[in-house]
């Protein structure tokens, strides 16, 4: 099971719900996730689909419990490769449709024509629980998230600009910074970071989802933590190797070339040391020098060593 399947089974069993919590729920859901449909006579119905069944009871059990609809859940073989069952709601006329989708405002009468809706209405989206509740529904409608072991992406799908601006500001009014972008024919609402996605989660009531996301966070920033240390020390090693190896060069021309006898005696004792001791750190070298000397000293007369090579290589030419 996906990430995203266990986070909208969570939130399904969220289900104690006031009346006008029950209708911002079920206007997001029947926004994003619904179809309507125009038969002869003006008769319409209206379906919603999905292939979470645990979506499709939450629905069924909305309808009946607010509203005193009683529909039935229709299941059939999806055309996707996987073939997953496909679960479908079907509102109609006789079970008072019309009145159900005015009433969710996903409808609203104009000079006494019914048109789709795409606002978020004040009327039903106007408090804390609302609010929730509306954000609930359009995840479950029209949400997904991403596996957080691989990325933190979560969204909504919607099929209307004007709409997607609208259920932006819905959650930004939490202190979010979601975002709308176009992908070929729809427009998805998405936030990408992932202590705003906890948030978010925390917002809908799927608290066990944002405890393991956040787990999956703590744990990704330890191990990029430890990468970065082996990294750093990785580098730190490579360059004390390879300073070294220049070091030793340096020496072996001169003494090639000059003799390190001719060196004044605090080079030479280094250069001798270095050359015996190549793998030694700069620290271990001026403790092994009588009288014994810091680092910054040894690494000073080194640099003087190195320059004398240079100067003998360009004598060379």
């Amino acid at each position: 099971m996906s990430f995203s399947a266990k986070v909208k089974n969570e939130v399904c069993r969220y289900t104690q719900l006031s009346k006008e919590e029950a209708l911002a729920e079920l206007s997001a859901i029947m926004r994003v996730s619904g179809t309507l449909t125009f038969a002869g006579n003006r008769h319409i119905s209206f379906k919603i689909t999905t292939e979470n069944p645990a979506i499709a009871r939450l629905v069924f059990k909305l309808l009946k419990e607010h509203f005193s609809i009683h529909t039935k859940i229709m299941v059939k073989k999806g055309n996707t490769f996987k073939k997953n069952n496909v679960y479908m709601i079907i509102i109609t006329e006789d079970m008072n449709v019309k009145e159900l989708l005015k009433e969710v405002e996903v409808l609203k009468g104009e000079d006494g024509i019914l048109v789709l809706n795409y606002d978020i209405s004040q009327n039903i989206v106007y408090d804390d629980k609302t609010r929730r509740a509306y954000i609930r529904g359009a995840f479950l409608g029209g949400g997904s998230i991403s596996n957080p072991e691989k990325t933190y992406h979560l969204e909504f799908v919607t099929h209307n600009d004007n709409y997607a601006e609208n259920m932006c500001k819905v959650i930004n009014s939490y202190g979010l910074a979601s975002k709308v972008i176009q992908r070929k024919n729809s427009y998805i609402v998405y936030i990408k970071e992932g202590e705003q996605i906890i948030d978010l989660l925390n917002i809908i009531g799927a608290h066990s989802s944002l405890l393991e996301l956040e787990n999956i966070r703590i744990m990704k920033e330890m191990r990029n933590n430890v990468n970065r240390l082996v990294n750093c020390e990785t580098a730190n090693l490579s360059k004390t190797v390879n300073a070294a190896v220049r070091q030793v060069e340096s020496i072996k021309l001169i003494q090639n070339e000059i003799g390190l006898q001719r060196l004044p005696k605090n080079l030479r004792d280094v250069a001798e040391l270095r050359l015996k001791s190549p793998d030694e750190s700069l620290k271990e070298l001026g403790e092994m020098l009588n009288p014994p000397v810091g680092k910054s000293g040894v690494n000073h007369r080194l640099r003087r060593i190195e320059k004398i090579a240079d100067e003998l290589r360009r004598e060379g030419r």
